[in-house]
């Protein structure tokens, strides 16, 4: 079992940290008070293997509770419990200038100067940074290289980051674009199954109106040009360290062509091995009084 206790300055990224952490299927407990570790180390040692990477995120938000860290640690050890610290850590001028944009109060010091809280809480940690096993300066680290910088530590060989999740949505335009987009493209310009008095009741989920969408040279080199557009952006947002993209496919009720192209879409990403899901938001939403379903 892989024990890592998070600890660090205020403001030099232990959230960022321990959603690394996460992502690379760590069990993650947010402000734990330090005197609850033992217990909450027993319980997870008694899983039997079921967990095997936890980590804890312990600062001075804990207020007199964090004084039981040492306590805490030093049980762990008599109990043969391993367990390893990671101290982020980042210079004043940085952590004042973070504090300055986020518009947050220093927890050491919420009604003075930013500053003053810093020095106490460098004073308090000095001890706990001592007895780390890995410290981490992040004053020059954008998000994504601390990331990597967690990766690099606590990744298994082999291992990646949650891969980025991709959701396909079809859609009308009629009811609106779906609020959570990152992109969105509008395939009225494909010929329309509902003109045709066979395919109108149909639905893009069945082969009949897929064959007919798919049969133009116009459908055929717009899913070309936009699958090779998504090769390209897909590794550029997982390497920015984008987690969730939603690509909204639109025509005007949501039920034939957008339906087509998105399950087509789907199905080429899903050939990729990309993690997809697939949602057809607005494929029953227009239904006649006679109970007739239209585009």
């Amino acid at each position: 079992m892989r024990f890592v206790i998070v600890t660090g300055l205020s403001g030099a990224g232990k959230t960022q940290a321990i959603r690394s952490l996460e992502d690379l299927g760590f069990f993650c407990v947010d402000n734990l008070p330090p005197t609850l570790i033992p217990k909450f180390a027993e319980a997870c040692y008694k899983t039997e293997g079921k967990i095997q990477k936890i980590a804890l995120v312990i600062d001075i938000r804990g207020g007199k509770f964090f004084d039981d860290l040492f306590e805490s640690l030093n049980y762990l050890k008599k109990e043969s419990y391993k367990y390893e610290i990671l101290f982020l850590d980042a210079s004043d001028e940085v952590l004042i200038k973070r504090f300055k944009e986020s518009r947050r109060k220093h927890p050491l010091s919420p009604a003075g100067r930013v500053l003053n809280g810093i020095s106490e809480e460098r004073n308090r940690l000095r001890e706990v940074k001592d007895r780390s096993d890995n410290i981490v300066d992040t004053s020059t680290l954008s998000t994504r290289e601390l990331r990597g910088v967690i990766n690099k530590i606590y990744g298994e060989e082999g291992q990646v980051e949650t891969q980025l999740m991709i959701t396909v949505v079809s859609f009308g335009f009629k009811y609106g674009i779906p609020l959570d987009s990152d992109l969105v493209f509008d395939v009225r310009f494909l010929p329309n199954p509902y003109y045709i008095p066979h395919l109108k009741k149909h639905s893009g989920q069945d082969d009949l109106i897929k064959d007919y969408v798919m049969s133009f040279d116009v459908s055929k080199n717009f899913v070309e040009k936009l699958e090779d557009m998504l090769k390209f952006l897909i590794p550029n947002y997982i390497k920015e360290g984008k987690r969730q993209l939603i690509i909204s496919i639109g025509c005007t009720g949501g039920r034939h062509r957008s339906v087509s192209i998105a399950n087509t879409i789907y199905e080429r990403l899903k050939e990729k091995d990309f993690k997809v899901n697939i949602d057809h938001r607005d494929i029953n939403e227009d239904v006649s009084k006679k109970g007739g379903k239209k585009l």
